[in-house]
């Protein structure tokens, strides 16, 4: 063949190739063009049909060359709310999502098929409320798509979904579940239009965090991941056949199946992961871990199981059982090139959590052991339940406790001395039943020394020889000796001996001598919510039995020496302040515990006692032990309102929103006063001043005990404007909120005038004597219950008694004012009453008004009736005519004290009871 053959050939074909290349180029433009129309117009059909939720976008562009070879259609600045309850958030937002278009559909179908989607930058919030409804239920049902009569549609027929550079907030507030992925980017290939198919993913996340219940379990993590997931779109349910997950450097297998339910899910997940190196392993922890991982040197095989199977549904508290397997062997710590490396590191733990319920929880520990040179410590134990748990376990140690922290890299906490022990222990730990475990062993500390971040300075010289034994596992033949036990703590030394055996009835032989600041101790071991200070010396000799304290046999008893306090702290939860000992010396002989000149305050409120207190030690050390004592207390000044329980009440608060919307506070209860049950107190007190309830009592005395929760006052007398008052009362508290109380005064010849403005109790009970003057004697008889502002239950007083009024004057009184206007007699306006007792009785709410006469300016009324303890009015009056009465007006008083009605006649309607609900 000829060179110019050959030419022509090629020209040709290089002619040929140029022509249908630019067609194809041609076409790759033009066919986005031509079919752009009919794409555009079924975008906002598709969504109407096929989305529940609101759909916003800026643009719509379609384009071979946006993820060539594929058709695509872009949705730029595309915004998608959640489903209900969540219509008015956002659950997903992305700078551009593509739709990948079947061309065959574009030109021979009806129906434009969209078989690929890819989000770029998107932001995917993913919210789930308590109730377990979630904001991602978009799409709608084929049941509610089918209503739709057009039969032409787009058609979702994914194959293929791509995510790249996005962000996921996955917040369940039903399961407490929240996790973040950043940098998230997902490859999903599968058939997705089918019911059931397989979806073979690769995900890469660059930062990963998840919490439970608020706590961080994993943060920063880089997840790298190659999946095959199983998907039942009908029944919306996910099974993992092939996951190879790897967190950081840890590889995981994660298999199992996710379904969700009508108001939960149904899990089955089983995640391990085999032979994994223990540095790997920790390189999955949080952050505080990796910290401390870059300083160490970290060995070990280590196995992981995670297994969760069961229904989560949160309405009905059902949960799924948790299970968790740890085992580590041949592990070697070493933190910071510490001269001492742990070795022979093995671990061994099974744990099963039923229900996700921690009471149910058990723990199987076969081994947990490591050595230190020729130092060990081995342990094994067994644990099921937390309320009662049943326990075995074995515990050998001999090793220097220096050398293990620093090996180890303990933060924030020094310790050394050389622990040395030998304990077992097999059987059930029961308080109510009196069960302790078989227990034999021993537990010695020597050159002890602890330093906490929480003060400056150690304690040291610690020494501690303990034994404990107990073959019956029972609490009576359970055996403790502590033989010495001694620390020194800023320069003072604290020595302890004890023995101690039968936990049933505590025998005990103990010795006590040293000096206590306890404010610096309570900063070495501080606790939060725990509040203690003061200083405390002591000198002390313990020895008997808790029955012959409890009996007062005190002369089985052999309790002497001395306990000096000064400015002691005693938080109490049934106090709101800090009841503070200024300064006292306690002298102990036997179970008698007296001192003399004994000053305490609380808040504003001083004491000075005299007395004694007796079954101290069984008070102290058991939870029904009952402290009983006599005191003679007296006071400048008491406070009685500081002494409130203040427990916020239940309620809840309404905003209204407005342009500014003022703070608002939630209304609160204080509380009643609670008198502790295990008190039996007597008290004989005198009070120069006391203020209760805005009351300023002067010249208070009586005698009150506390005993079994309940407050006695007997012979009480004080003196209040000028009034000499005396009252017997009994208050018990039965909730926080509510309290019984009975009550009887007797006050003689108090000032009514003076009572008004001085007694802002009296102004709110008898605001109709505002504009009276006069004397008055009261002799009444009250039992009920207290609310927690302390205030009286109306319906629920019962009780009854006599006001006797003397030289009494009433000025402006609208009843009277209200009968002078019906009859037409100005002189019953300002009635000037010589002498009268009035009887009332009360029950129901209602207050019973007994019959009495009175006489002025020649009138004789005579009153009877009831009214309301909320201020209605039903009296029947007859106003008796001068000169003898023998002539007189019947009439009737409706209506309330501020607004009263009077009308001519005897017919009126009984006042409505309100009985009492409890």
């Amino acid at each position: 063949m000829s060179t110019n053959k050959t030419k022509s050939i090629l020209l040709k074909t290089a002619k040929y190739l140029a022509i249908t290349f630019v067609v194809i180029i041609g076409l790759l433009f033009l066919t986005p063009i031509i079919f752009a129309d009919k794409i555009k117009e079924q975008i906002k059909k598709t969504a109407n049909e096929k989305l529940t939720a609101e759909l916003n976008y800026s643009d719509v562009s379609v384009s071979f060359f946006q993820h060539f070879p594929s058709l695509t259609l872009t949705l730029s600045d595309l915004s998608l709310n959640g489903s209900a309850p969540y219509k008015n958030e956002k659950f997903i937002t992305a700078k551009e999502v593509s739709f990948g278009i079947d061309v065959a559909s574009l030109v021979f179908s009806k129906e434009v098929k969209i078989d690929q989607i890819y989000l770029s930058d998107s932001f995917i919030n993913v919210k789930v409320n308590p109730k377990g409804e979630a904001n991602y239920n978009v799409y709608k049902s084929s049941s509610q798509a089918a209503t739709s009569k057009d039969t032409s549609e787009t058609a979702l027929k994914l194959e293929r979904i791509e995510i790249l550079n996005s962000k996921i907030i996955y917040d369940d507030q039903s399961t407490k579940v929240h996790f973040d992925a950043f940098g998230f980017n997902y490859l999903g290939k599968g058939d997705l239009n089918k019911a059931v198919f397989d979806l073979y993913s690769k995900a890469k996340i660059e930062k990963l965090n998840i919490a439970y219940e608020g706590e961080p379990y994993l943060m920063n993590k880089k997840i790298d991941a190659d999946l095959i997931t199983k998907v039942n779109v009908n029944s919306l349910s996910f099974f993992f056949q092939q996951n190879n997950l790897k967190i950081n450097q840890l590889l995981v297998d994660f298999k199992g199946k996710f379904d969700f339910l009508k108001d939960g899910y149904n899990m089955d997940f089983v995640i391990k992961s085999d032979n994994s190196d223990l540095y790997d392993v920790f390189t999955a922890f949080p952050p505080k871990y990796i910290t401390w991982l870059s300083k160490t040197e970290l060995k070990g095989n280590t196995n992981l199981l995670l297994t969760l199977k069961g229904d989560y549904i949160a309405s009905q508290k059902i949960a799924p059982d948790l299970n968790l397997d740890i085992k580590i062997d041949n592990g070697f710590v070493n933190y910071n090139k510490s001269a001492f490396p742990v070795s022979n590191l093995n671990l061994d733990i099974k744990t099963k959590v039923p229900s996700l319920n921690p009471d149910l929880v058990m723990v199987d520990a076969q081994n947990l052991s490591l050595n230190i040179n020729k130092d060990y410590l081995k342990s094994k134990f067994n644990i099921k339940g937390v309320n009662t748990p049943d326990i075995n376990a074995d515990f050998k140690a001999k090793i220097d406790l220096e050398k293990l922290t620093k090996a180890l890299g303990i933060p924030d906490i020094v310790l050394k001395g050389s622990l040395a022990g030998d304990l077992k222990a097999n059987g059930i730990f029961d308080q109510k039943n009196k069960l302790f475990p078989v227990t034999k062993g021993i537990l010695d500390l020597e050159n002890g020394y602890l330093k906490t971040p929480y003060y400056p300075n150690p304690i040291t010289n610690i020494t501690i020889k303990s034994k404990i034994e107990n073959q019956k596992g029972t609490f009576d033949d359970l055996k403790v000796s502590l033989k010495p036990t001694q620390f020194t703590f800023e320069g003072k030394p604290v020595f302890v001996e004890a023995d101690l055996s039968n936990f049933n009835d505590l025998a005990y032989d103990i010795k006590a001598k040293g000096e206590l600041d306890v404010n610096k101790i309570y900063k070495v071991f501080s606790q939060k919510g725990l509040d203690l200070d003061g200083f405390i010396k002591a000198d002390l000799v313990l020895k008997g039995k808790q029955s012959d304290a409890e009996k007062g046999n005190y002369s089985k008893l052999y309790n002497k020496g001395t306990l000096e306090l000064r400015n002691i702290g005693v938080a109490s939860e049934y106090l709101p302040k800090k009841f503070i000992i200024k300064e006292g010396i306690f002298k102990i002989n036997q179970d008698k515990m007296s001192f003399n000149n004994f000053l305490a305050a609380y808040g504003e409120s001083d004491f000075k006692l005299n007395g004694y207190l007796q079954n101290v030690f069984n008070y102290v050390t058991t939870k029904t032990g009952v402290l009983r004592g006599s005191f003679k207390v007296t006071s400048r000044y008491i406070n009685v309102d500081e002494f409130m329980s203040s427990t916020p009440a239940n309620t809840s608060v309404t905003q209204t929103k407005t342009e500014t919307t003022a703070p608002q506070t939630e209304a609160k209860q204080t509380g009643v006063i609670i008198i502790p049950a295990n008190l039996n107190l007597q008290f004989v007190a005198n009070a120069q001043k006391v203020n209760f309830d805005k009351l300023n009592l002067q010249n208070a005395v009586g005698n009150l005990s506390m005993n079994k929760g309940k407050l006695t006052m007997q012979n009480t007398g004080f003196n209040l404007i000028g009034c000499n008052v005396s009252m017997n009362a009994t208050y018990q508290a039965l909730t926080l909120q509510k309290a019984n109380f009975e009550y009887a005064v007797k006050a003689s010849d108090f000032d009514i005038k003076r009572a008004y403005n001085e007694i802002e109790v009296f102004r709110k009970m008898a605001s109709a004597a505002e504009k009276a003057q006069g004397i008055v004697s009261v002799d009444y008889q009250l039992k009920g219950r207290l609310n927690g502002n302390m205030d009286p239950v109306y319906p629920s007083l019962t009780g009854g008694g006599t006001l006797s009024v003397k030289d009494v004057k009433v000025r402006g009184l609208k009843m009277f004012n209200a009968v002078s206007k019906q009859t037409n007699t100005e002189s019953i306006k300002n009635p000037d009453v010589s002498k009268v007792d009035i009887k009332t009785t009360i029950k129901n709410n209602i207050m019973t008004v007994e019959r009495f006469k009175f006489k002025f300016a020649g009138f004789r009324p005579r009153i009877e009736g009831t009214t309301s303890l909320d201020g209605k009015l039903n009296l029947k009056m007859r106003l008796g005519l001068p000169p003898f009465g023998i002539f007189g007006i019947p009439l009737t008083v409706t209506g309330t004290q501020n607004n009263p009605k009077v009308k001519v006649g005897r017919k009126s309607e009984d006042l409505e009871e309100t009985k009492d609900t409890e």
